[in-house]
């Protein structure tokens, strides 16, 4: 059984309550020390036992003071409590029967020391301390009854006694086990709320909308890191003014409280920060506080286009399903038409260009199709090493690359990764296709080398080339859908391996190369990436 720890013990015996507990031990063992010792026994009456009466004062007095004392050690609190009371009770019965004139005041003082340990201590502990109290009244009794031949109380008067000490046990538990539970509660409670407090000042602190706080006076009282960083230097020092920090986003404030129309145009209020969208909130209705959330306009558009996408996805893949049996009919028409002998050579050049342009046409059609029926992932352990190796051993085989060179640099040991097979297959097919076109000096075949590494808890597939390299206005919008600088592309290559990369939890990014040419750069998740966290 496990032995309870120090913060059950605290809520079973509150320390505070088992100090005042100890105080009023002592009040009573001074108070039984004038009765014997001080003018206030004269006016008490005739002691039966004057010697028992002083020694019992004298040793409840130092007993009182001692448990008082070793009431601060924690460790015994339960046994200090059960014994101090046993102690009341023996110190209580033989002063009655050396003071038979006080005998019901200090049966009446006992009752506050056997409810207060039965608050304290578990019922049967309790119980037991108002069935010992009951039965030493008792033998008291029977013993000035029997002994000395004296009655000093009614039967009437101790029956009342036993049935108050056991009342008031049973009472006092039941008032100190709900107080307990009552605190166990409000601690519980309040370490919810400590942990909500925590969690959303964590997550406002780490939303990438700005968040900040207004008083009627335009001062800025609080401001999460997203507000701090899109205010610059204004939001990090502590509350300050808006009007100073934000003027145009003071004067669109203070139109709002007005009831004017707000100017729903991006703003910039930082140098070298992104626009923002700001929207107002009153924090409460009564308040004075105002809520300005700034939204990052490069996000809200970002969002946009994604719902954009996907519309267009769905529209394109309904309408590429009618475009492609059409094509597939003037394509093969154009073809019977060159085998014809009564086509001239013009003419003949002219219908090259229709077939160029249906396999372009074509492309776009399938390149469509791919990315409206995407699959989800399903990810497989792989080892990348032998994945490259196979890979370009394929592509060699089934596409002609002529005098282009297509080479894997592999790592003797194994790279493990957590990857769909057959999306990264896709990946590396479009990362490799536009390094062979685009990937070339001019005149000069395409060398064009996939290298595997591992660095930490990912791995890695690079796709470099040894060409002109991308120029810098060009890099920001790599990966935008239907973005390219060639007359024959379809814009959708890069954006579909990216997409294809983030449906397995990995990246795909543009690395310059300082020599000359490009890398696009997969990183992977290793097969323990979340088992390591």
């Amino acid at each position: 059984m496990t032995p309870p720890s120090l913060i059950d013990r605290l809520e079973s015996i509150p320390r505070r309550e088992l100090y005042f507990f100890s105080l009023y031990r002592v009040l009573e063992a001074a108070i039984m020390a004038a009765l014997v010792f001080s003018p206030l026994s004269e006016m008490v009456g005739q002691a039966r036992n004057a010697v028992l009466g002083g020694g019992v004062a004298v040793v409840y007095m130092v007993a009182a003071v001692v448990l008082l004392l070793l009431g601060r050690n924690e460790r015994w609190l339960v046994p200090l409590v059960f014994a101090g009371t046993c102690i009341d009770i023996l110190a209580a019965t033989l002063m009655t029967h050396a003071l038979p004139p006080v005998a019901a005041g200090i049966a009446m003082m006992l009752l506050f020391n056997v409810a207060a340990a039965a608050m304290l201590l578990p019922l049967r502990y309790g119980m037991g301390v108002a069935v010992l109290a009951s039965l030493a009244l008792v033998l008291e009794f029977l013993w000035s009854a029997f002994a000395d031949g004296e009655r000093p109380r009614s039967l009437a008067e101790l029956s009342m006694f036993v049935t108050s000490y056991l009342a008031l046990a049973w009472l006092g538990y039941q008032i100190g086990h709900r107080a307990r539970s009552s605190q166990r509660l409000a601690e519980q409670r309040t370490a919810e709320v400590a942990n909500l407090v925590e969690i959303n000042e964590l997550i406002i602190r780490r939303m990438r909308t700005g968040v900040l706080v207004v008083d009627a006076d335009n001062h800025i009282t609080l401001a999460n890191e997203a507000a701090s960083l899109l205010l610059g230097d204004g939001g990090q020092n502590g509350p300050t003014s808006l009007n100073h920090a934000a003027p145009e986003l003071s004067r669109r404030l203070q139109r709002w409280r007005g009831g004017w129309q707000v100017d729903d145009t991006p703003l910039q209020l930082f140098p070298d920060q992104p626009e923002v969208q700001p929207r107002f909130a009153r924090l409460l209705a009564d308040s004075d506080l105002t809520l300005v959330f700034l939204d990052d306009s490069t996000v809200v558009s970002r969002r946009a286009e994604s719902l954009t996408l996907a519309a267009l996805g769905r529209f394109s893949a309904s309408l590429a399903h009618e475009i492609r049996n059409p094509l597939a009919a003037i394509n093969y028409a154009v073809q019977l038409l060159e085998e014809s002998r009564n086509v001239d050579d013009a003419d003949r050049r002219l219908l090259q260009i229709i077939h160029q342009q249906c396999l372009r046409t074509n492309g776009i059609v399938e390149s469509v199709l791919g990315l409206a029926r995407r699959e989800r992932a399903n990810p497989e352990n792989l080892d990348l090493g032998a994945f490259v190796r196979r890979f370009v051993e394929d592509y060699r085989q089934t596409l002609s690359i002529e005098t282009d060179s297509l080479e894997a640099i592999v790592p003797s040991q194994p790279v493990q990764s957590l990857v769909d097979p057959k999306h990264l297959q896709q990946i590396l097919t479009a990362l490799v296709h536009n390094a062979l076109k685009y990937g070339r000096m001019m005149d000069e075949p395409a060398r064009v080398r996939l290298r595997v590494f591992q660095d930490g808890r990912n791995a890695y597939v690079d796709v470099l080339d040894r060409g002109p390299g991308i120029p810098e206005g060009v890099v920001a919008q790599l990966f935008r859908p239907f973005f390219t600088t060639s007359e024959h592309g379809t814009g959708l290559g890069l954006y579909i391996a990216r997409e294809l990369t983030r449906a397995n939890q990995a990246t795909l990014e543009y690395v310059p190369v300082p020599g000359g040419g490009a890398c696009f750069r997969v990183a992977l998740p290793g097969p323990n990436t979340i088992l390591s966290l």
